[in-house]
């Protein structure tokens, strides 16, 4: 791989697995890459020595001249994710513009977007491809990543919307199921909604497959694993694998809403766990030519050791 390529966030969850793929794939010489950061600390020691570091924060437009510069290809992996709506969309949608424009004025071949398919919404979605759903974000959060995903179309880049992405550094999607089920105290029965996954180590290999200039590729992407994971397995495997402590009988839908009623963080996974997401395949690891991973189940098998140290602390 010859491109010069800039990550932002690859110290956060997404952009780190970005950059272990970018390291994965270089054989014996690795790529030159160069990584935006508003804290360059947060970088651990061997990423540091490994890359190019430059300090720049999407919330400040002015900090980002010149870090385009010699670069060929964007992969754009920070986002902030928070109840402040005004940092959201300085941060997500006026600072990806402002990046963009850097890009387009350093005359970068392609900029790669990782964004959600939160943009659409809250479901029912069954087996739906990018071209099938209208917009229509129901937080500040995925209303300023679908103005950031703007800019990048308008600009001809790639938009990767994965769903729920699970693996090592995940403090949201299985923290937050384990988190339901212990205030329900049990499992959750009969609920067969369907949800697309991806674990996070093929998320970083498709980012930086969708990044090489040589692939034919723009527009709107789901990235996710092809085969979805129904509610009640995705709940139990998350309860075995962690080994939660679950000593009420299992409940159904409505009677967990009930026992839910007044904690509207919890009712939030609920609802949107109990009608599908269910989000496509179309076509996107077979045109990068990227392994989707092994599934869900052995997936958090495998990232068992870190979530069961996280939820534990």
């Amino acid at each position: 791989m010859s491109s010069r390529i800039l990550v932002t966030g690859g110290s956060g969850f997404v952009g780190g697995h970005v950059v272990a793929a970018l390291r994965e794939s270089s054989g014996v010489t690795p790529p030159p890459v160069r990584l935006l950061l508003r804290d360059p600390a947060s970088l651990a020691s061997g990423d540091a020595r490994a890359a190019d570091v430059v300090r720049g924060d999407l919330a400040d437009p002015g900090s980002l001249h010149g870090v385009c510069d010699g670069v060929d290809v964007v992969l754009h992996c920070a986002s902030h994710i928070g109840d402040d709506a005004q940092l959201t969309e300085t941060v997500n949608d006026h600072g990806t513009r402002a990046l963009v424009e850097e890009a387009t004025r350093a005359g970068v071949a392609r900029v790669v977007y990782v964004s959600t398919a939160a943009v659409y919404g809250r479901g029912p979605f069954t087996g739906a491809l990018p071209e099938e759903l209208p917009l229509a974000p129901a937080s500040p959060t995925s209303r300023a990543r679908a103005a950031a995903e703007r800019h990048v179309l308008d600009a001809g880049g790639v938009v990767l919307r994965p769903h729920l992405v699970l693996g090592t550094g995940d403090r949201w999607v299985v923290p937050g199921l384990a988190a339901l089920m212990r205030v329900l105290s049990a499992r959750l029965k009969g609920c067969a909604a369907r949800h697309s996954v991806v674990d996070v180590r093929a998320l970083g290999r498709g980012v930086v497959a969708a990044g090489l200039p040589e692939r034919e590729l723009a527009g709107v992407y789901h990235v996710n694993h092809p085969e979805p994971v129904d509610c009640s397995e995705l709940l139990d495997t998350v309860a075995d694998r962690l080994g939660l402590r679950l000593p009420g009988a299992p409940v159904d839908v409505d009677e967990a809403r009930a026992r839910l009623a007044g904690q509207p963080r919890v009712l939030h996974h609920l609802g949107m766990l109990a009608v599908d997401h269910w989000f496509a395949d179309d076509g996107f690891w077979a045109g990068v030519g990227v392994d989707p991973g092994a599934g869900f189940a052995r997936s958090l098998s495998e990232h068992g050791p870190w979530y069961r140290e996280f939820v534990e602390r």
